[in-house]
C-alpha cells in the first residue's frame, strides 16, 4: 500500500510536544496579561516599546487611585458570581455524570451478559476481540475523562476571562490598541489551553487503553467514543445553563433599565448589571469552550473509529491511524504563529483596524493550515490505503484525504465570512435592520427574521459541497477529517470568540467605574467587533457540528450493522419526522426557560427601582446579589428538562423502536437542527449589532436613527432583547443537540443492535 515517511516514534513525540507547546504558549500569554496591575501602588515599572509607563492611574487625566480600585472591586464581584454559578451547576452535573456513567456500564456490559470471554470482532468475524465487558468499563472511563476535561475547559476559560476584563478596561485608558491586545491575549490563553489539553488527554487515554487492547484497534476506538460523549454532554448543560443565566440577566437589565428607566447599558444603578456581566462569562466563555471541545473530541473519535476498521487498523499502522490527532497537533503550532500577527507583528492604532485584524486571523490561520495539512498528509499517510465504506474497503490516495481536510477548512472560512456579512453593522443587511427600526419594533423583528432565514443559504451550500467532496473521496472517514479540518484552527477560533465577552465586560466595568466617555467609546468599539466575531465562532461551531454528526451517524450505522437507511420504510420515516421535530421542541423549551427566568428578573429589577430610596438618583447601591441569585436558581432549574430531552431520546428510541428508527431520528435532527441553529444565531447577532449601530452613531444614517433613547433605538433594543435567547441560548445549544444524540447513539450501538426494538419484537 505504501510506506509512511513519519516513523511511529516521530508521531509519539510530535503529538505531546505540540500539546505542551500550546500549554506553554497560553501560560506566557497569561503572564503578559498579568503584568497589567489592578492595585494603584504597583506597576510603576519599565516603559514598553511604545513609551507608555505600566502605571495606569495617570492616563487620561484620571489621577485617582480609586478608579483602579473600583475596577478591581467590580472584577472581583463578576469573578465571584461566575465561580459561584459554575460550582452550583457542576454539583448538579456531577450527579448526572456519575449516574450516566453507571448507565453506560450497565447497558454495554449487558450486551454479552457481562461475560469476560473474548468475542468475535464486529467487522471481521474470523478474528477475536476483547470482551464486551471491557468495552463497557473503558467506555465508562473515557466518558468520565471527556466530561471532566470539558468541565475543566469551561471553568478555565471563565477564570481567564474574569481575570482579564478589568485589565482590558484599564489598558483602554492608554489606547484602543493596548486594550485590544490584552483582550486578545486573554482569549488566546483559553484557546490554546483548551486545544492543547483536549489533544493531550485524548492521546494519553489512547496510549493507556492500548496497553490493554494491544492490536485490537476496533475495540480500543469503540471504547474511546465515550470521550466524545462525555465532552458533549457536559457542553450541553454548560451551554443551556449558561445561556439561560446570561439572557435572563440581560433581558431584565435591558427591558427595565434601557426601555423603562432610560438609563445607559451597564449603568451601576441597574440591579441586574453584575448578573449580566457574570452571564457573559458563564454563557459565552464557559459554554463555548465546552462546546468546541466537544466538537473536537467527537470528530476525532468518529475518525478514529472508522480508521480502526480500515487498512490503518487492520495493518496496525500507528502513525496513519493517528492522522486526526496529527492534524490537531500541527494546528496548535499554526495558530501560535497566527496569533503573533495580532499581538506582536502588527499594532492596532485605530478603531477601524480592530475587525480587519480579527478577520486576518481567520485568513492567515486557514492559509497556513492548508500548507501544513498537505505536509502532514504526505509524511503521515501511505500513498495508497483503504477506508471502510459500509461493509467494503474503498481504496484512497493520500492527496484525496488532504483535499477532504482542506475542503472542511475552507468551508469553515466561508461560513465565517458569510456569518460576518449578515451580523456585522459594516454591511447592508444589518444596516437595513437598523433602518427598519424607524417604524417600530414590529418591522425590526420582521427584517431580522428575514435576514436570519436568508443567512442559512450559503453556509448550507458550503456544508453540502464539503460533504459531497469528502464523501466522494474517502466515505465517512473523509467527512470526519473534513470536520477536523474545520476545527483544526480551534485555538485561533476560540481566541477570537473569547475576545468578545472579555471586551463586553470591559465596557461594563468602564461604565460602572465612572470612567470617561472616551474610554467607553473605545470599549464599545472593541465590543462591537467582538459581537461579530462571536457570531463567526457560532458559525464555525454549527458548521463543524453538521459534519461531525454526519460522521458519527455513519459510524453508528456501520456499528449497528444497518446495510441501508431506507426513508420509505415506515420505521425510518417516523424517526425522520420525530427527529426533524426535536430541534423545535428543544428550542421551545430553552426559549421558554429564558422567558421564565427573565420574567423573575424584570420583576426584581422593577421592585428595587420602586422600593429602594435613592437608587435612581445614584445615592444608594442596588442589591446586586439578589439578581445574581435569581439568575443562578432559574438557570439551574430550567436547564434540566432540555438536557433530559436530548440525553434520553436516543436511549428511548433505540431501546423501544430499534436502530432503524433511531437512524431516522438522527438524520431528521441533523437536517432540521443545522438550519434553525444558523438562522437563530445570525438573527440574534444582527439585532444586537443593529442596536449598536444606532448607539455608535458613526455615520449620517446612524445619526438619523439615534441617539440613545430615541424611538428607533428603543425598537432596536426590543429586537436585541428578542434575539438574545436566540443567539446565545437556543441557537448555540442546537449544534450540541445534533452532535450529542449522534455520539450517544454510537456509544450505545452495541446494546441497541442486540436488545433494541422491544416494541416491534412484542408486536
Amino acid at each position: 500500500m505504501g510506506v509512511v515517511l513519519l516513523p511511529d516514534l516521530g508521531t509519539e513525540i510530535l503529538i505531546p510536544v505540540c500539546a505542551v507547546i500550546g500549554i506553554v504558549f497560553s501560560l506566557v500569554q497569561w503572564y503578559i496579561v498579568a503584568q497589567v496591575k489592578l492595585s494603584p501602588d504597583s506597576g510603576r515599572s519599565n516603559s514598553n516599546k511604545n513609551g507608555y509607563s505600566e502605571s495606569l492611574i495617570e492616563e487620561e487625566g484620571l489621577n485617582d487611585p480609586a478608579v483602579v480600585a473600583k475596577c478591581a472591586e467590580i472584577q472581583n464581584a463578576i469573578s465571584e458570581g461566575s465561580t459561584s454559578f459554575l460550582y452550583t451547576m457542576y454539583q448538579y452535573v456531577g450527579v448526572f455524570m456519575v449516574a450516566f456513567a453507571v448507565l453506560i456500564f450497565v447497558f454495554l456490559g449487558s450486551v454479552e451478559g457481562f461475560s469476560t470471554k473474548s468475542q468475535e470482532c464486529t467487522y471481521d468475524k474470523s478474528k477475536t476481540c476483547k470482551p464486551a465487558l471491557a468495552t463497557a468499563v473503558f467506555s465508562t472511563v473515557s466518558f468520565l475523562l471527556g466530561a471532566i476535561t470539558s468541565l475543566a475547559s469551561g471553568f478555565l476559560g471563565m477564570k481567564i476571562a474574569t481575570y482579564a476584563n478589568a485589565r482590558t478596561t484599564l489598558e483602554a485608558r492608554k489606547s484602543v490598541g493596548k486594550a485590544f491586545i490584552v483582550a486578545f491575549r486573554s482569549g488566546a490563553v483559553m484557546g490554546f489551553l483548551l486545544a492543547a489539553n483536549g489533544l493531550l488527554v485524548l492521546y494519553i487515554t489512547i496510549l493507556l487503553l492500548k496497553l490493554y487492547y494491544g492490536d485490537d484497534w476496533e475495540g480500543l476506538f469503540e471504547a474511546i467514543t465515550g470521550y466524545g460523549l462525555g465532552g458533549s454532554s457536559m457542553a450541553l448543560f454548560g451551554r443551556v445553563g449558561g445561556g439561560i443565566y446570561t439572557k435572563a440577566a440581560d433581558v431584565g437589565a435591558d427591558l427595565v433599565g434601557k426601555i423603562e428607566r432610560n438609563i445607559p447599558e451597564d449603568d451601576p444603578r441597574n440591579p441586574a448589571v453584575i448578573a449580566d456581566n457574570v452571564g457573559d462569562n458563564v454563557g459565552d466563555i464557559a459554554g463555548m469552550g465546552s462546546d468546541l471541545f466537544g466538537s473536537y473530541a467527537e470528530s476525532s473519535c468518529a475518525a478514529l473509529v472508522v480508521a480502526s476498521i480500515s487498512s490503518f487498523g487492520i495493518n496496525h499502522e500507528f502513525t496513519a491511524i493517528l492522522y486526526p490527532l496529527l492534524i490537531s497537533s500541527v494546528g496548535i503550532v499554526i495558530c501560535l504563529i497566527t496569533t503573533l500577527f495580532a499581538t506582536d507583528f502588527f499594532e492596532i492604532k485605530a478603531v477601524k483596524e480592530i475587525e480587519p485584524a480579527l478577520k486576518k486571523q481567520l485568513v492567515i490561520s486557514t492559509g497556513l493550515m492548508t500548507v501544513a495539512v498537505a505536509v502532514i498528509s504526505w509524511v503521515a499517510l501511505p500513498s495508497s490505503f483503504t477506508i471502510f465504506d459500509f461493509g467494503t474497503q474503498r481504496e484512497v490516495k493520500n492527496w484525496q484525504l488532504f483535499l477532504c481536510v482542506a475542503v472542511g477548512l475552507w468551508a469553515g472560512l466561508i461560513i465565517g465570512f458569510v456569518t460576518e456579512y449578515y451580523t456585522s453593522n459594516a454591511y447592508s443587511p444589518v444596516q437595513d435592520v437598523a433602518d427598519s427600526c424607524r417604524t417600530g419594533a414590529a418591522t425590526n423583528v420582521i427584517f431580522g427574521l428575514a435576514l436570519g432565514y436568508k443567512s442559512v443559504i450559503i453556509p448550507i451550500f458550503a456544508i453540502a459541497v464539503s460533504i459531497f467532496v469528502s464523501f466522494s473521496f474517502a466515505a465517512m472517514y473523509g467527512i470526519a477529517v473534513a470536520a477536523l479540518g474545520m476545527l483544526s484552527t480551534i485555538a485561533t477560533g476560540l481566541a477570537i470568540d473569547a475576545y468578545g465577552p472579555i471586551s463586553d465586560n470591559a465596557g461594563g466595568i468602564a461604565e460602572m467605574a465612572g470612567m470617561s466617555h472616551s474610554i467607553r467609546e473605545r470599549t464599545d468599539a472593541l465590543d462591537a467587533a467582538g459581537n461579530t466575531t462571536a457570531a463567526i465562532g457560532k458559525g464555525f461551531a454549527i458548521g463543524s457540528a453538521a459534519l461531525v454528526s454526519l460522521a458519527l451517524f455513519g459510524a453508528f450505522v456501520s456499528r449497528a450493522a444497518i446495510s441501508t437507511v431506507d426513508v420509505l420504510t415506515p420505521k425510518v420515516f417516523i424517526g425522520l419526522l420525530v427527529g426533524a421535530m426535536l430541534p423545535y421542541w428543544f428550542s421551545a423549551m430553552t426559549m421558554k426557560s429564558v422567558g421564565s427566568a427573565a420574567l423573575k428578573m424584570v420583576e426584581e429589577v422593577r421592585r428595587q427601582f420602586n422600593e429602594i430610596p435613592g437608587l435612581m438618583e445614584g445615592t444608594t447601591k442596588p442589591d446586586y446579589a439578589n439578581c445574581v441569585k435569581i439568575s443562578t436558581d432559574a438557570s439551574i432549574k430550567e436547564m434540566i428538562p432540555p438536557g433530559a430531552l436530548v440525553m434520553l431520546t436516543p436511549l428511548i428510541v433505540g431501546t423501544l423502536f430499534g436502530v432503524e428508527t433511531l437512524s431516522g431520528v438522527l438524520a431528521g435532527s441533523l437536517v432540521s437542527g443545522v438550519q434553525i441553529a444558523i438562522s437563530a444565531s445570525n438573527t440574534g447577532g444582527a439585532w444586537d449589532n443593529a442596536k449598536k449601530y444606532i448607539e455608535a452613531g458613526a455615520s449620517d444614517h446612524a445619526v438619523s436613527l439615534g441617539p440613545k433613547g430615541s424611538d428607533a433605538h428603543k425598537a432596536a433594543v426590543i429586537g436585541d432583547t428578542i434575539g438574545d435567547p436566540l443567539k446565545d441560548t437556543s441557537g448555540p445549544s442546537l449544534n450540541i443537540l445534533i452532535k450529542l444524540m449522534a455520539v450517544e447513539s454510537l456509544v450505545f450501538a452495541p446494546f441497541f443492535a442486540t436488545h433494541g426494538g422491544l416494541l416491534f419484537k412484542i408486536f
